[in-house]
């Protein structure tokens, strides 16, 4: 199949960009570069476009004619949509919608979607199913929510076929392949501390120890992106398989609070890790933890990094490879 992927140069996107390739599946990657600077996709076909710009758009899909989309291009931090929320609707709502149209006019009518656990909410069971109820408190997690909404609707009148896939927390990298999470600016715990103990950065911050947890800081469930990209796989093929539309949670299924993460990286590292204590951050929940059976039941997935020892370790060794 011939697919583009947006967002190709990120962190999950370029990770996905291999994993297709590997499939023989034809890849044109896609990315205004704003949060990476491309080399990630320098051995794919690109086009150095933003999802905004329809005309660009429109003529991407006119030359290319593909037969999917991976949707990954989105903004992604909490507390910036929080500040700037109409920055997210208009990119993660606006943009996307701007590809779903040109998916109506050029006859492409598979698409798979980054979306998050963030559409769930504060959780009222844990761990959470699909069928949980569906209440964002941040505008990042509206925005997700927003598109799952309207592909339900472009499927029925327009007969575009979809899968959501709700992440719960990406990390990890893929050293063969030169491969890691580089955001600018980072926002993503694992990295954060594994700044700390390279020495690219001072400390990390504990944003809130007041939670109802065991240790009073948040509990989130972290997958290994590639096992993550694993999913995507059969995630596609099941659609192309299937015809069938649906939502899949994302996740190991166990969660770790703040507090051990950045034990498992002394751990990993062999480094002291510098923590500083401030304020709970708006819009985030105390526990956020996947029930993935139903990914493991339909698509047969199976996660393979699963333990946050490994999950650190490989993002450990990416992260020395920047530091340098």
């Amino acid at each position: 199949m011939k697919i583009l992927v947006t967002g190709g140069a990120g962190y999950i996107g370029s990770h996905m960009n291999f994993k297709l390739r590997e499939a023989g599946h034809d890849i044109c990657v896609l990315d205004n570069l704003s949060n990476s600077d491309g080399s990630a996709a320098k051995s794919f076909k690109f086009y150095r476009c933003d999802i905004n710009n329809l005309q660009y758009l429109d003529a991407i899909f006119a030359m290319e004619k593909f037969d999917a989309v991976l949707h990954f291009a989105g903004l992604i931090d909490v507390a910036e949509s929080i500040h700037k929320p109409a920055l997210y609707y208009k990119n993660n709502v606006a943009g996307t919608l701007n590809i779903l149209d040109c998916m109506v006019k050029y006859n492409v009518s598979n698409f798979l979607f980054s979306s998050t656990a963030a559409v769930y909410g504060t959780p009222e069971t844990i761990p959470i199913k699909e069928t949980h109820p569906t209440q964002p408190i941040n505008p990042y997690g509206d925005s997700k929510l927003m598109i799952e909404n309207a592909l339900r609707n472009y499927q029925q009148t327009h007969g575009i076929n979809y899968t959501c896939l709700r992440y719960f927390n990406a990390a990890g990298a893929d050293i063969v392949n030169h491969l890691g999470e580089c955001h600018e600016p980072e926002t993503h715990l694992i990295p954060l501390v594994l700044q700390v103990a390279s020495g690219r950065r001072n400390s990390i911050a504990i944003f809130g120890d007041d939670y109802d947890t065991a240790d009073g800081t948040c509990i989130r469930d972290y997958i290994h992106v590639s096992d993550l990209c694993n999913a995507h796989l059969l995630a596609i093929n099941h659609l192309i398989e299937s015809r069938s539309c649906g939502h899949f949670n994302l996740g190991n299924g166990q969660g770790f609070s703040v507090h051990e993460v950045i034990e498992t990286a002394k751990e990993v590292c062999g480094k002291e890790i510098t923590v500083e204590h401030t304020a709970r951050r708006t819009g985030d929940p105390a526990v956020l933890v996947a029930d993935a059976s139903k990914a493991k039941k339909i698509l047969a997935w199976q996660p393979c990094r699963y333990q946050l020892h490994d999950i650190i370790s490989d993002a450990w060794q990416w992260e020395q490879v920047l530091a340098k």
